[in-house]
């Protein structure tokens, strides 16, 4: 018989886990790491929000008539801008497709808290700590490729490895920052949702019979 149990502690793991995978996907997606203000010729003026031009892991925003216009500028893996940057990209989607995993195993968690009395719990919270520590390779492996040419190109000639030059970061590294150490609270919250599950109380609802458990 399945029984739904939900706690202020499990809920918050499970909310927890679905953000911190969605934030690491728009941070993957995003132009944004790399930002580059234009400067000031003609009628474009720096006073628009949107005068600058960004770069990210595969795609950027640049300055095209008057227009910012957004795309891809690489069309296969092996276009991407620098080595390191291909590197970066394995590390941060394997950490992503493990991230993925746990948060669509967190929701079933409502009803299956273990398998063959192993606690699921402690599982998804075990593989949330293997999913940060790819990211955070990932994160690292990014800026030793800022000497590449496509940064130098973008940034300026004195662009070199963890030296943007005249560039600054963007939004979606510090998103993919905080995605990450997000992660990691979440492996923590992971046994704490265990033991609010699998408590006295919990246990006592169930052998009441109750189908349905709220505990705070």
């Amino acid at each position: 018989m399945c029984h739904v149990i939900v706690t202020c502690r499990s809920m918050l793991w499970t909310l927890l886990s679905i953000i911190v995978a969605f934030a690491e996907l728009v941070a993957f997606m995003s132009p944004d790491w790399l930002v580059k203000p234009l400067l000031a010729d003609n009628d474009v003026t720096q006073t628009k929000v949107n005068d600058r031009e960004s770069l990210g892991l595969y795609s950027r925003c640049k300055h095209i008539e008057g227009e910012i216009s957004c795309g891809n500028y690489a069309g296969t893996f092996g276009e991407v801008g620098s080595k390191f940057w291909q590197a970066a990209m394995l590390f941060l989607a394997a950490g992503m497709l493990v991230l993925g995993c746990v948060a669509c195993i967190s929701i079933f968690t409502l009803c299956f808290q273990s398998i063959k009395k192993k606690s699921i719990f402690n599982i998804c919270g075990l593989l949330q700590a293997i999913g940060g520590l790819l990211l955070i390779v990932g994160l690292m492996l990014y800026p030793t490729g800022w000497g590449s040419e496509k940064v130098t190109k973008f940034c300026g000639s004195e662009a070199s490895a963890f030296r943007p030059a005249g560039c600054s970061l963007g939004w979606a590294f510090y998103t993919a920052i905080g995605g990450t150490l997000g992660t990691f609270l979440c492996s923590v919250l992971s046994a704490q949702a265990e033991i609010a599950t699998s408590s006295d109380k919990v246990q006592e609802e169930i052998e009441e019979g109750k189908s349905l458990i709220c505990l705070l």
